[in-house]
This record gives structure tokens, C-alpha cells and sequence, in this order.
């Protein structure tokens, strides 16, 4: 059958998809139509945390099924009650407001900082941002996203926005001289915008002028999040203490889920009928939620993530060494890695599909960035497996330019 036509005919284009269709997913690979396995490294843009049919996933999926999918948030909902007891436990003191996916959780997100600004701060407003930062689509967080290829020519929300270049702690002091902002919002790493990791000096920088100026520190952990970096949030790395967290992505273990994690000053500022969602929680994600938190939070597992995430770091150092003029750098944290090449966008794009042929599956970010968003359940054979053949491509292009 020709999925391509038929995805061409019957679903609005608003991505650009590479010529596969997929059929089953197995551990940390994907198989297409035709039976070829895929190494797969882009796991659904940081979702599949575990890989492909997990037994912890499966086991959790068939029991919730059997139960129920669906009930009303007039219910209490146990999967999602015990989640979010868990998700508190492990990071910030405060409550969970549970959403469909991470643009829903940064919507949630303004309302909270909004609703603040009226009960706590009145005559602080508008948020700091990130330049080339991510947080959503829908009309409210792409007010915050600040990526020109992102923003769109309808209304949009009036409150101030402020930019900030990352790791600029002066840039943030001087908006504050100037201005009154509520909160400042910022991915620990940002993914879409270039795969650029946070200095941990400056996200204390930031919580401590937070902290100055009475400002909302928010971090959005929807990429990053849930063992991503290493460690549970990324934000722990910095040892900070955030007012709001953001997640989504890898929290549902493959199904739709995200929220936020709302501290003390702000875990009481929503009442009932200030916000909600139909299907948010699901109790079927939520129980998803519960598996992966079980994977994520056994010391052994961690121990294997943070022992591959060496090896492949080290593996990667050896190629940009070899090839010095062709990767320069390497950028990330943990399982998140981004790999600016210095060809032109074609040669990347054309490099993402000579991969996809011979079983490697990657993303490509800001046109000639190699992103790698691996599960965490990946192996050093996996890792050898891409490191020997990206390091082909990269050696052809270094013969190109010799």
C-alpha cells in the first residue's frame, strides 16, 4: 500500500515526513512496512524514554486497559493521584495540574503566572524568555516560543515578552532595571532551538534574581525531563529550586500527557472552574506515568543510563576529534546531544536520509544540527552501531572539502 499518497491526500501537511511507515516497535528499535529495523535515536522527539513495548509499559497498559480508559476529573483518579504524588515527591513541594501535552502545559503555565501577578504582584507582568527558545504552538505559547519560523500573523496574547540570550545573568538584570516581569521561563537545554545546555552557574544566577526581584522562577523540563539529562528534571543538576515545573513527553511512556508541577507560591492560586480538561489525566497515561517513574526511579537503571551516556559522550569526543573541521562542537546533556556540522542545510538533509538507509533514525534541528534523543534503555552496541556509521558520512565529507 502507498502510505505516502495516502498521507499526502487525507492529512494536512503540517510536517515534512521521511519516506517510511512504521509497523512495530521493538525495544530500541523500529520496524517499517517492509520488515527493515531502524536504530531508533529520535524516539518520537524525547517521548519513548523506555524504547519500544517496554515490559514494564506493556504490563501497565493491559492492566489499566482492562479497567477503564477514561472516567471525568469528577472522579478520583488513582493512577494519576499516585503520579502526582510522585512526581511531587521527587522534585518541588506543591501539586500537579495534569494536562494532554507540553504546549497545554506552558497554556497552563501563563494562566498560573497571571493569576499570580493579580493575588501576589500586582504591577509585575510579562514573562522572560529564551532567544530561540520552545514552548508550544497553540496561541499562548507560541507567544513565548521565540523562533522567527514559528511565529504566525494572527492576534496574540498582549502580555510583554522579554528576550534573553542564554547564559546572559547581566542581560536578565538589566530587563529587571527596566521593567517588572512576572517570571522567567527557560528550558535547562534547549532542544528545537539548537540543542544549547544551561550553564548551572547561570540557572542559580537566575533563581537568585529571581529571588531578589520577587519574580516567578518556571523551568520547562517538557524535552529534558524524565531521566533525558541524567537525571530526573535537568534542573537538578543545578541543585536550584524552581516556582513551576513543566513536563510532558516522556511522562505518558508513549501515550499523551504533560502538566505542571506548581510550588507553594503558586499550587493554590487555581480554583475549581479556573481551568481544566476533558481528558487530562488519563488514567490510562497516568498508569503509563507510574511504569516509567518505576523504571526511571531503580537505582541500577540509572546507574546503566548514566554509564552508556559516558560511553557515548566519549565516543563522540573521538569523532570530533578526528573530524575537527566538520564538528566543532558538540552540545547537550545526557541523552539529549545536539552535533552542529559545517555543511549546508541540503547535505543535511540529505545526510538524515542516507542515515534513515541504513537503519539510523535522527532528527536534524535548525537546519544543520544532528539531534540525538536516544532512549535511555540504549545500549554501547546501539551507540557503536550509530558512532561507526556516522562516522562514514562525516569522513565522506571531510573528503569532499580535502
Amino acid at each position: 500500500m502507498d502510505w505516502q499518497s495516502l498521507d499526502e491526500r487525507y492529512i494536512i501537511s503540517t510536517y515534512k515526513r521521511l519516506p517510511i511507515a512504521i509497523d512495530k516497535g521493538e525495544g530500541n528499535y523500529l520496524y517499517d512496512t517492509e520488515g527493515k529495523r531502524y536504530l531508533d535515536l529520535f524516539t518520537g522527539l524525547a517521548v519513548n524514554v523506555l524504547g519500544h513495548s517496554h515490559p514494564r509499559i506493556v504490563e501497565a497498559l493491559v492492566e489499566q486497559g482492562k479497567k477503564f480508559l477514561h472516567i471525568s476529573n469528577v472522579f478520583l483518579n488513582q493512577p494519576a493521584i499516585r503520579l502526582a504524588q510522585r512526581l511531587v515527591e521527587n522534585t518541588i513541594p506543591g501539586k500537579v495540574f495534569f494536562s494532554n501535552s507540553g504546549a497545554e502545559a506552558t497554556e497552563a503555565a501563563i494562566k498560573l503566572i497571571h493569576k499570580w501577578t493579580k493575588t501576589e504582584a500586582q504591577g509585575r507582568e510579562g514573562v522572560v524568555v529564551l532567544r530561540n527558545s520552545f514552548h508550544g504552538r497553540t496561541l499562548g505559547a507560541v507567544r513565548l516560543t521565540r523562533q522567527p519560523g514559528v511565529y504566525q500573523d494572527f492576534p496574540q496574547p498582549a502580555f510583554p515578552v522579554f528576550e534573553l540570550e542564554a547564559n546572559d545573568a547581566d542581560g536578565l538584570r538589566e530587563i529587571c532595571k527596566q521593567a517588572k516581569p512576572a517570571a522567567v521561563l527557560m528550558e535547562p537545554v534547549l532542544g528545537s532551538g539548537g540543542v544549547i545546555p544551561l550553564s548551572e552557574s547561570f540557572l542559580q544566577e537566575v533563581e537568585a534574581i529571581c529571588q531578589a526581584e520577587g519574580m516567578l522562577f518556571v523551568i520547562d523540563e517538557i524535552q529534558t525531563g524524565m531521566g533525558r539529562t541524567g537525571k530526573l528534571f535537568a534542573y537538578q543538576h543545578a541543585g536550584v529550586k524552581p516556582d513551576m515545573i513543566l513536563f510532558a513527553k516522556g511522562v505518558g511512556g508513549g501515550l499523551p500527557l504533560g502538566g505542571v508541577i506548581a510550588g507553594p507560591k503558586l499550587m493554590n492560586q487555581f480554583k475549581p472552574g479556573d481551568h481544566g480538561t476533558t481528558f487530562a489525566p488519563s488514567p490510562l497515561s497516568a498508569a503509563l506515568g507510574n511504569a516509567v517513574l518505576d523504571e526511571l526511579l531503580d537505582p541500577t537503571f540509572a546507574a546503566h543510563v548514566n554509564e552508556v551516556i559516558v560511553y557515548l559522550w566519549d565516543g563522540l569526543e573521538q569523532l570530533r576529534q578526528r573530524f575537527p573541521d566538520q564538528l566543532q562542537e558538540l552540545r547537550g546533556k545526557g541523552m539529549m546531544v545536539g552535533i552542529p556540522l559545517h555543511i549546508s542545510a541540503e547535505e543535511a538533509s540529505q545526510l538524515q536520509k542516507n542515515l534513515l538507509a541504513e537503519g539510523i533514525l535522527v532528527d536534524v534541528t535548525q537546519k544543520t544540527i544532528v539531534r540525538l534523543l536516544p532512549p535511555l534503555t540504549l545500549t554501547k552496541a546501539d551507540a557503536d552501531q550509530f558512532l561507526s556509521v556516522f562516522a562514514r558520512h562525516v569522513a565522506a565529507f571531510a573528503a569532499k572539502e580535502a
